[in-house]
């Protein structure tokens, strides 16, 4: 006849096995909010360089959007081109176009 036996580990090396696993996952989270944090920043100041509001790249952080708002951002037109356009195309006036300051007194 056979005999099994069936080891059990003490009290103290499941507590230990236990807590490590709890601070294995706290660790997870911790380091995915930190990624999340990281992206929400860098990618705010990509849509704001962009000419964008920085808000939109909050919307990286959305799982279907941030294909939709990749799209945008390499096929759109980015205000901060219009504006550059607008004002090479700007050329013969001594004064850029918009408010002008006073007039010298004579």
């Amino acid at each position: 006849m056979e005999s099994h036996m069936v080891f059990h580990g003490s009290g103290e090396e499941e507590a230990i096995a236990s807590i490590a696993g709890i601070i294995a996952v706290l660790l997870i989270l911790f380091l995915g909010l930190v990624w999340t944090v990281v992206k929400a920043v860098v990618c705010w100041k990509i849509f704001a360089k962009a000419g964008y509001a920085g808000a939109l790249g909050l919307l990286m952080l959305i799982p279907i959007m941030d294909v939709v708002m990749a799209f945008v951002l390499a096929f759109g037109r980015w205000p901060i081109l219009r504006e550059l356009e607008h004002l090479k195309g700007w050329h013969g006036g001594s004064q850029p176009p918009g408010p002008q300051p006073p007039a010298p007194a004579p």
